[in-house]
């Protein structure tokens, strides 16, 4: 399914899953789909199932949006409880609709938890409490983390009724009932062989001649390639690659502190959430990466470079791109708005340290090149995704490899399948409607929503993660 067709099934107001692989474009639809909302005044929600993603996107939590907080259970004094809260039953209640990003990190039980809430503060039968609900994501990406205990909690409202730890198995899902939009279109990889290898390990037909493709690319730790950043698994090997290479070079050292305006949990949120650190250090010659889109000034969230210089009076570092473009870099703002509203923001210079990053952390990103300790993979999807950051396979770095690296969830290979079929039956439901038809139906769902009929003049529209490239 092309972007255009999953956007003219968005404003037709139909339930949404918008899937498809890394690079298809699912942010750049999103964005289009919100912007297409707040042009005609309809009240979106913008959530995520983690903090990273959230402030990526410029929304919140969908567990601080929906109230339930860290709660593994929820009761009825808990259903009570949130539901007068009224700073988030005001919020619930004032929503159109209800974006949800990387849908594959939420459990099955989280998402059922959150519909109930919707229910009970919209007191509305109907999924969600009557909220159209747009779920963004890839199942191969990265999954939940679920204990043991927490899957049917004793003392819970909410039981699911199988034991699966995926949002699209649960109840709350079956009874949203979304249209499947599998985006088919490739914005990242520019290299036919290296899509290959990734649509192998999607498809679990991974062979011995993409595992040859792939040992091809291993270096020794002897031998690593200059300027490249590093992808591993833990935070730890991260944290010391990165300090260890700083302490290295003979330069003075400048520090930028983060600084936050708004409410302090909010605040708090934005900050354990942003891909800069709160204290940021840098020394000419450090490696980094930008962690913010500004496609106008030269860069986007994975842009790597290193700092040639520091500004004359406010200090602001210097860097030169990959491509040599040199970049003054100034601070930028990472927002969180509710109901059209700012309702905290914090600053700070959007670069990170880039010798070595989290895979959890990549997630999003695009990468030219990177080198990767695949070793200690521990989760179905983390290879997956560290490797389809990548450009191209001549940007690709191994340093070691284990059996988990190139495998994704049994459950999801089933699950993929039945989601491209759906997706392809939808195309083509949709597109036996006519133009005229389809566009009639986008005006009825803009004033069942109480938006606004209006043609678009291409002018004040706002884009909720400011992330205009495809990638």
């Amino acid at each position: 399914m092309t972007q255009k067709e999953a956007l003219d099934i968005l404003k037709t107001g139909a339930n949404v899953f918008l899937t498809g692989e890394p690079g298809s474009g699912k942010t750049h639809t999103i964005n289009e789909y919100v912007d297409y909302l707040r042009d005609k005044a309809v009240e979106v929600a913008i959530t995520a199932s983690t903090g990273i993603a959230a402030t990526h996107i410029g929304g919140m939590t969908i567990h601080s949006w929906s109230g339930i907080g860290i709660k593994n259970k929820l009761d009825k004094y808990d259903l009570d409880r949130i539901a007068s809260n009224e700073y988030v039953s005001k919020r619930i209640r004032r929503a159109k609709v209800l974006v949800i990003d990387e849908i594959s990190m939420l459990s099955a039980g989280t998402l059922s938890m959150i519909e109930a809430v919707c229910r009970e503060v919209r007191q509305n039968s109907e999924a969600f409490g009557g909220l159209q609900v747009v779920f963004v994501g890839d199942f191969f990406q990265l999954p939940p983390v679920v204990k043991k205990e927490e899957k049917n909690p004793q003392g819970t409202l909410i039981e699911e009724d199988n034991v699966s730890i995926f949002a699209c198995d649960s109840n709350a899902w079956e009874r949203t009932s979304p249209v499947i939009c599998y985006l088919g279109e490739q914005y990242r990889q520019d290299d036919t062989g290296f899509l290959e290898i990734l649509s192998a390990i999607r498809t679990d037909s991974f062979e011995e001649k993409h595992f040859e493709k792939i040992l091809s690319r291993k270096i020794e730790k002897t031998n690593f390639p200059k300027n490249v950043p590093k992808l591993f698994s833990h935070n730890v090997d991260v944290d010391f690659v990165n300090t260890e290479t700083l302490s290295k070079i003979e330069k003075e050292i400048k520090t930028f502190t983060m600084s936050g305006e708004g409410h302090d949990v909010l605040v708090s949120i934005l900050k354990k959430g942003c891909l800069s650190p709160e204290i940021l250090s840098l020394k000419i010659g450090a490696e980094v990466m930008f962690t913010k889109n500004n496609p106008k000034e030269g860069f986007v969230n994975g842009t790597l470079g290193t700092v040639v210089d520091f500004k004359g009076d406010s200090q602001y570092p210097i860097v030169k791109t990959r491509n040599n473009k040199i970049i003054e870099v100034e601070p930028m703002e990472w927002v969180m708005e509710e109901n059209g509203k700012i309702r905290a923001r914090i600053s700070q210079i959007p670069l990170r340290l880039a010798w070595a990053i989290t895979v959890h952390k990549s997630q999003g990103m695009s990468m030219d090149s990177a080198i990767m300790d695949l070793s200690e993979v521990f989760e179905y999807g983390q290879g997956y995704v560290a490797l389809s950051r990548v450009r191209r396979l001549s940007g690709l770095f191994i340093l070691g490899l284990n059996e988990k690296a190139f495998k994704v969830h049994p459950e999801i290979l089933l699950k993929d399948e039945m989601f491209r079929k759906i997706s392809l039956e939808a195309e083509r439901v949709f597109g036996e409607i006519s133009t005229e038809r389809l566009r009639e139906m986008h005006d009825d769902f803009i004033v069942a929503m109480r938006g606004k009929i209006k043609k678009s003049k291409g002018k004040g529209k706002r884009n909720y993660s400011k992330k205009r490239n495809k990638n």
